[in-house]
């Protein structure tokens, strides 16, 4: 295991592609993948800023890419970086079997209210999921 500053250092590598990203896209990306991930703003801001030493974890990190609509080059520095701090936690969630299932929800008539509404079904399915795979 790295000494603590090494892997605050790579910690920090991985979230500066991030924070590099969310700046590169529309305002209210932030505030989106919160609601997407069921946490409060403040958590995306610990995770996308170099200077917390909060890591991302590791069951946040597709839905992140997929949310911020990473570039596959994006992708590929971010993952590698990612690999370099915590080269178990990818293994770790590849072990992990996951399927899709899809819903129909009704329009809330408001973006906002949509992607409320899409986050907290969500939150709620792996919430679920946690707590069935824990028996």
């Amino acid at each position: 295991m790295p000494k603590p500053d090494v892997l605050q250092a790579r910690v920090a590598a991985y979230k500066a592609i991030l924070q590099e990203v969310l700046d590169s896209r529309p305002s209210g990306m932030r505030q989106r993948l919160a609601e997407v991930l069921g946490k409060n703003r403040s958590f995306i801001s610990q995770i996308s800023n170099p200077a917390y030493a909060v890591p991302i974890p590791v069951q946040h990190v597709e839905r992140i890419m997929e949310i911020c609509h990473f570039s596959p080059r994006e992708k590929e520095r971010f993952l590698a970086a990612y690999r370099k701090a915590h080269p178990r936690r990818l293994q770790i969630l590849k072990e992990e079997t996951q399927r899709t299932h899809t819903i129909t929800l009704p329009d809330l008539g408001s973006e906002a209210r949509n992607r409320q509404l899409d986050g907290i079904v969500t939150a709620f399915a792996e919430q679920v999921a946690r707590l069935l795979q824990d028996k």
